[in-house]
């Protein structure tokens, strides 16, 4: 048996466990060595119930004397009990709050391990377990028993009915029949950081030696646990590194930077532009010059002008005579781009054409037919840019704004309507340095870390839903004063319906009562692309003062005289998307307000709120979003490309993906030998692409 023999032909799995632990990612016998346990418990105080004292952690092996569910008649609370006895004739109460559950689990004659804080029990004064862990024994001689009692054990997530018991026990069971001996990891790399050897750090992972740190063990810091984080760190970051190292040898375009381009931007700004955005400008350019394709992510908080900065790109291409595209995840932000695009452009004399769903077959071939000519110098559009009837007459640069809104695939297909075209990557979701590094590991990183001269930090206050009247108070005082303000809702559980008729609802309510002297506009995703561009533009031009919206105006929006946004039911959104909507206003010269109405949240949610009204640094806000919701749901693990990992976790292991990083590049860089670096290559091909597959493409 290998690492790579199918799991099904371990003893005690077969076919139909082999579906369950397919279900966790589980094929082969690696896939199981590789599952990490989430908790380890030291079962090592192993007692007779009749040395036990209150307060300490302990485990116990006895027999289920009886077992019942009780009914506390008040409350109608079921409890389920269990009376334990050992060989000293001792008895111990274990209990579990709405346990009625285990009545078919647990029997009497059962022998069985329980492992749990002691205490006394307030009804009955008994010796007591609450809620405690427990295994059920085979027999008094199990032969496995010493796996699972009297030491530090490992806790595995259940695959389906696979218990963690048993989990352990195929665990045990392979590490028994594997040679781990051959190590992957290259030698120079281990020695340099002192890593265990893979026949160490696997089983020494799962089954930690005696007077093991439990905290470090639960903290995933033991050198063993370290050296299985590292890897498969490792592994990632050398296929990013030799992915970028391929893209830097590819022949591209070596954009000249003409007097004319200069001359065309300094014309076009429409403002001075901050130290950051020539900073970053610098860099663009300096990418742009070089025979081979940029690949750079522009990342930039709300409001800090990443667009002017990839207009200002798009110049440079322009002036060589190649043509640029923008693509953007939503109609609505495709719309933004094209008018923003076109009112800097137009008098640089470019022609700007937009290239969405919405537009009929006869609009959509006009415009396809203007692109391949080359009359159309900037193409702004969605998902509809890579169809497969658009074709250019040149592309030369590539934008593409909220990267990880598309799937890596759809990042390829735009590539591939030019011979090499340069990438620029914008995100105005701020991404905490460790994440970037992963996700757009194959990526150049420039930040605009400066807001435009003249902006005021917004300020954000909190109100419950009964305040709601102090809420239109702020508004109307406010639109009074002749500014503009936003008011949206949240599209609950993934039904954008649901909240276009709260919106619907609520427009009614605030046109006919509440600002009834005032225009009250209606924005939804529902609506035509047509619609929507005439209510953004009367909203612009101050024809609708209070714009009530779902979050179609979560990016994009620019209209510098909204200096207030109410976000209703603030609690049913995620951080940074409460951060995007307040990034709508305060992007004019006057003092901005965020006003976030909550109901009944979570603790979650709350945290939340107290993060937002506490900064406005866009990085910070992402650090905790982080922390609160995880990689996944942060970026959409599906649609990023961002790899489940196995063993790493990127929230814990964040200095260890940075030190796996740097040791990547130093590897592919300067190898040791040409042997040893096609020895990586190969396994990363053979092992690390069949588990991350996509997170190479693109």
């Amino acid at each position: 048996m290998d690492l790579h023999t199918a799991v099904m032909y371990l003893k005690g799995v077969g076919p139909h466990r082999a579906a369950a632990l397919e279900t966790k990612g589980i094929t082969t016998v690696e896939d199981l060595l590789y599952y990490p346990p989430f908790r380890y418990e030291d079962r090592g105080n192993l007692k007779p119930i009749g040395e036990l004292a209150p307060g300490e952690m302990a485990t116990v092996v006895a027999e289920i004397a009886s077992a019942r569910v009780q009914r506390v008649t008040r409350s109608g609370l079921r409890i389920f009990e269990v009376r334990a006895r050992d060989s000293s004739r001792h008895t111990l109460l274990c209990k579990w709050f709405r346990g009625d559950y285990l009545a078919g689990i647990l029997t009497g004659g059962q022998r069985a391990a329980f492992y749990g804080k002691i205490e006394y029990d307030n009804y009955s004064g008994d010796l007591s377990m609450v809620h405690p862990e427990f295994e059920i024994l085979s027999g008094a001689d199990d032969p496995e028993a010493a796996l699972h009692l009297g030491r530090i054990v490992p806790i595995y997530e259940a695959a389906g009915k696979i218990s963690a018991r048993q989990i352990r026990t195929l665990v045990d069971r392979a590490l028994a029949q594997v040679d781990l001996s051959r190590d992957p990891l290259p030698e120079r790399v281990r020695a340099a950081l002192a890593l265990p050897p893979r026949d160490q750090a696997v089983p020494e992972a799962h089954f930690p030696p005696p007077g093991s740190d439990l905290r470090a063990l639960n903290a995933w810091r033991t050198p063993a646990q370290v050296r299985l984080v590292f890897e498969e760190f490792f592994y990632l970051e050398c296929g990013l590194a030799l992915k970028r190292r391929n893209a830097r040898a590819v022949e591209g375009i070596a954009f000249e930077l003409k007097d004319s381009a200069r001359q065309k931007i300094r014309a076009m700004l429409p403002f001075k532009p901050t130290g950051a955005q020539k900073r970053v400008l610098k860099e663009i350019a300096g990418d742009m010059s070089r025979p081979h394709p940029m690949h750079r992510l522009l990342q930039g908080d709300v409001g800090s002008g990443k667009t002017i900065v990839a207009l200002e790109a798009a110049v440079i291409a322009l002036e060589n005579g190649y043509q640029a595209a923008i693509m953007a995840p939503t109609e609505i932000l495709a719309t933004q781009h094209y008018l923003y695009s076109r009112r800097i452009l137009d008098q640089a004399g470019y022609v700007v054409g937009l290239l969405t769903g919405s537009l009929s077959a006869r609009e959509k071939d006009k415009l396809r037919q203007l692109i391949v000519e080359g009359i159309i110098h900037v193409a702004v559009g969605t998902h509809a840019l890579i169809e497969g009837q658009v074709e250019f007459h040149n592309l030369g640069l590539v934008i593409i704004d909220e990267q990880h809104r598309f799937g890596v695939m759809q990042r390829l297909k735009l590539l591939q309507k030019g011979k090499t075209p340069d990438v620029l990557v914008m995100t105005a979701t701020p991404i905490p340095r460790t994440l970037a590094l992963t996700l757009y590991g194959d990526l150049d990183v420039s930040v605009i870390d400066e807001l435009p001269p003249g902006r005021r930090p917004i300020e954000t206050r909190h109100f419950t839903e009964d305040q709601i009247e102090l809420v239109w108070s702020f508004a109307r005082l406010q639109v009074e004063a002749g500014r503009q303000a936003y008011v949206v809702y949240p599209v609950i559980e993934e039904s954008e319906t649901r909240a276009i008729k709260a919106a619907e609802k609520m427009h009614a309510q605030l046109q006919q009562v509440v600002f009834r002297s005032f225009t009250v506009g209606l924005l939804h995703g529902r609506l035509a692309a047509s619609e929507k561009d005439a209510i953004m533009q009367d909203f612009k031009a101050g024809r609708i003062q209070i714009l009530v919206a779902t979050t179609v105006i979560e990016v994009g929006v620019d209209v510098p005289n909204a200096t207030v946004m109410v976000i209703e039911q603030a609690e049913s959104f995620g951080l940074a998307q409460l951060h995007q909507l307040r990034g709508r206003v305060g992007r004019g010269a006057d003092q901005s307000y965020c006003l976030l109405v909550t109901g009944r949240g979570t603790e979650a949610a709350r945290e939340r709120i107290r993060t937002l009204r506490d900064t406005t640094d866009g990085f910070r806000i992402a650090e905790m979003d982080l922390r609160l919701r995880g990689p996944g749901e942060f970026f959409g693990t599906r649609q990023s490309g961002l790899p489940a990992f196995r063993v790493a976790n990127l929230l814990r292991d964040r200095e260890v993906l940075e030190m796996a990083r740097a040791e990547a590049v130093r590897f592919v860089e300067n190898p040791p030998s040409v042997e040893e670096l096609r020895a990586l290559v190969g396994y990363i091909r053979d092992s690390w692409q069949r588990r991350y597959g996509l997170v190479l493409v693109g």
